[in-house]
């Protein structure tokens, strides 16, 4: 009964269940083998080597050998095996020899009861006394307590600084990057690399080339803090004006995630000059354009002698 259900497999979230079980998106086995290797190792770590469940998936090996064989002999990344599987029901799974499905049959009865546990005794209790817990929090420490990433309303606050590559990048270590890109570097860029990805450029720019003013900011750095789920953010200057939009970082914010420190992390954000400018020259959406920005500066009559 669907009231039964763990809530991730209930009516309501089963068209994003089955838009993901049956995506045609590859599935890359050597990442899947890394990352259930770091699974398998905090199961260890939490409910120790001498656990039944944890000695029955192991079976002597390592967690990075059994993730590697277990990923390896699995065909769980075929399609097509999914959807026979989940039209083949409880049946199908139980009469499966995939050693994914096997070992999941295995452990199925240990992970429902620790699955219950942290419901009743974590999840419940954070749902139930949030509140509660948030008081205490800020009780204790006052406004120097930092913002969760939460979907309410978080503010975060940086300059717009250029910075030195350290060589975790593509980039050579020492290259100093400035804090602003143009259309004409990505011109550039495309020319240098024979306009293939990652620098590929589409036709439509190439076409309307001639009347873009190349100068335009495209992209902006800035020490502005940022985690997954700020993409599409607006960026404000201290006049309260959208001057662009974050989508992404570079490769030195990832620790931001835990840590943050500006000294080469930044967050990356599309400049609103040349949002208008690919809306206007590129895509001939002048009446978005008009609608965000207003009408266009109407352009000087050109001097007669």
């Amino acid at each position: 009964p669907n009231a039964d259900r763990l809530p991730e497999y209930r009516d309501s979230s089963l068209p994003s269940l089955e838009q993901r079980l049956f995506s045609t998106a590859p599935v890359y086995k050597d990442l899947e083998s890394v990352s259930f290797a770091d699974a398998l190792a905090l199961t260890q770590e939490k409910l120790g080597a001498d656990d039944p469940v944890v000695q029955q998936v192991l079976n002597g090996r390592t967690p990075a050998q059994a993730a590697k064989e277990l990923i390896a002999g699995t065909k769980l990344d075929d399609v097509n095996l999914r959807k026979q599987l989940y039209e083949g029901g409880q049946k199908a799974i139980e009469a499966s020899d995939d050693p994914l499905i096997v070992m999941m049959r295995q452990i199925e009865p240990r992970a429902r009861g620790l699955r219950k546990r942290y419901d009743d005794e974590v999840q419940s209790v954070e749902r139930s006394q949030g509140a509660t817990l948030a008081k205490i929090h800020f009780a204790q420490g006052g406004t120097d307590s930092y913002p969760d990433a939460t979907f309410t309303l978080r503010l975060s606050y940086g300059v717009i600084k250029g910075f030195t590559e350290d060589g975790q990048g593509t980039v050579p270590a020492g290259t100093k990057v400035p804090y602003f890109t143009t259309f004409d570097g990505a011109f550039k860029h495309a020319a240098e690399h024979g306009n293939k990805d990652p620098y590929e450029l589409p036709p439509s720019w190439f076409a309307a080339k001639p009347k873009l003013k190349l100068s335009t900011p495209l992209n902006v750095v800035e020490t502005a803090d940022i985690i997954g789920g700020n993409s599409g953010s607006p960026v404000l200057n201290t006049k309260g004006e959208v001057v662009g939009i974050i989508f992404d970082g570079n490769i030195q914010s990832l620790p931001w995630d835990f840590v943050y420190d500006d000294s080469i992390g930044r967050s990356v954000h599309v400049d609103t000059r040349g949002i208008v400018e690919a809306l206007r020259a590129i895509y001939h959406a002048n009446g978005l354009a008009n609608e965000l920005m207003g009408p266009a500066p109407a352009k000087k009559p050109a001097k007669t002698k």
